[in-house]
């Protein structure tokens, strides 16, 4: 186990220049700001939200040029120092997800981002889902600084942090080759992943976000499906696990984190999460779910025997902010799938749901009330594409909606056939009547 304590945050003597990715704020309703990269770089996009005793940086990161594996690995590599450094020198990166063509370029990949880190290594994962626009690599990277905030890493795949009485959990880079079925390595994977949130002093309960990424995720195992196996697996491994029962949540046996099953290339099985800890009396965890869908949990047995067992979201209050995790979002009404073939269609929609679902009606529905958010609170998004072809079109209409919130885009199998896209994000959203400072 490392430790490092981070001392002054950004450097004052070269500020980030500032822009708001929101409109006006309603009267008497102070909003979080961002922070994004000069006008003269857009190539690197990202987000700095300032939360008061820390910020976070949300940097989505995708080479301009197309030289080889080793060139674009480097440009985006470039861009994340010269992010980091606007922050401060103190700026860390504690979880990031390299999103690659081909498995071929994995051990480069590592080499280099082993130079680039040295000791300070976040957890990764290496996502076999080729970014959209033809790029052999894109990087997702999310950073930390502040007064007094304290990192520890537990082996390759956990690091911690904890300021101001908040600890959270993040584990990455568990994976599986699958050989013995997708039920039988779902449940190996998430034994692995209780045992690696163990050896930081935290367990199943305090998880309040997991992604999980399979290969050939609509193709058969057995007679069944291999998302659905998965499915089977996640319900029975979670059925003794009282999810948010110490952080406010008024329902500890009706709540799951948010989360992602989508595809990657292969046939493995790939998964990471996000947990918290805190015995604040302020911090209270919402699952949201959507009044236009559904529960996940409760979906007819047609679409799968034992159901996903997830939240739309996962919302927590933490003093004057929420953090919405949005889990990966598809066009379904009810529990139906819309629009089929019409990538255009299929991501108004899915936007549509996020809208409804982080907006301030379905916050207070609840119990989170006297919060504005929306659409332009969100600080990044991945958008998983299942065919290369509809990039332009849904790239225009992510654009036409989300604005210049950064975002990765790569191509992926989404849990239905029929499904073309799905996104996911999280949002930082601002409430009470504290003036946020720009």
């Amino acid at each position: 186990m490392t430790a490092h304590v981070l001392g002054a945050p950004r450097n004052p003597e070269n500020p980030t220049p500032t822009r708001k990715l929101i409109g006006p704020s309603p009267p008497g309703v102070p909003r979080v700001t961002s922070r994004l990269a000069a006008k003269s770089a857009p190539e690197a996009p990202f987000t700095v939200v300032d939360l008061g005793d820390s910020f976070r940086v949300a940097a989505m990161l995708t080479p301009r040029g197309r030289g080889d594996f080793e060139e674009q690995l480097r440009e985006v590599l470039s861009q994340l120092s010269g992010i980091l450094n606007r922050q401060g020198p103190n700026t860390v990166v504690t979880m990031q997800s390299v999103f690659l063509r081909s498995v071929k370029d994995q051990p480069a990949c590592e080499r280099l981002l082993a130079e680039c880190f040295v000791e300070l290594q976040p957890v990764t994962n290496y996502v076999f889902q080729a970014p959209a626009g033809g790029a052999a690599v894109a990087l997702e990277v999310w950073a930390i600084g502040g007064d007094s905030v304290r990192v520890e890493r537990f082996g390759s795949e956990v690091l911690t942090l904890a300021y101001d009485s908040v600890r959270w959990i993040y584990c990455a880079g568990l994976h599986t080759c699958a050989r013995k079925g997708v039920y039988q390595a779902t449940q190996d994977i998430l034994a692995r992943m209780g045992a690696a949130l163990e050896t930081a002093g935290a367990g199943f309960e305090d998880v309040v976000r997991t992604w999980f990424y399979l290969g050939g995720i609509t193709n058969a195992d057995g007679a069944t499906q291999r998302y659905k196996e998965l499915n089977r697996a996640r319900t029975d491994f979670y059925e003794a696990i009282p999810f948010g029962s110490h952080l406010g949540n008024p329902k500890p046996d009706a709540i799951y984190p948010a989360s992602t099953g989508i595809g990657i290339a292969g046939g493995g099985l790939l998964m990471s999460c996000v947990a918290l800890q805190s015995k604040r009396e302020d911090v209270v965890l919402r699952a949201l779910e959507n009044p236009r869908q559904t529960p996940a949990y409760s979906y007819h047995e047609g679409y799968s025997p034992k159901s996903p067992k997830f939240s739309r979201a996962m919302a927590l209050k933490l003093g004057d902010y929420i953090t919405t995790w949005v889990s990966g979002t598809a066009s379904i009404v009810k529990s139906e799938s819309c629009h089929e073939g019409d990538i255009e269609k299929q991501t108004e929609q899915t936007i549509k749901n996020i809208e409804t679902l982080i907006g301030t009606e379905n916050l207070a529905a609840h119990g989170l009330e006297g919060v504005h958010s929306s659409l332009q609170d969100l600080a990044k998004v991945r958008v998983y594409i299942k065919r290369p072809e509809d990039y332009a079109a849904c790239r225009d209409v992510c654009e036409r909606h989300f604005g210049a919130v950064p975002a990765i885009y790569a191509v992926a199998d989404v849990c239905r056939p029929e499904l073309l896209v799905e996104i996911e994000g999280i949002a930082f959203s601002k409430c009470g009547k504290t003036k946020t400072s720009l």
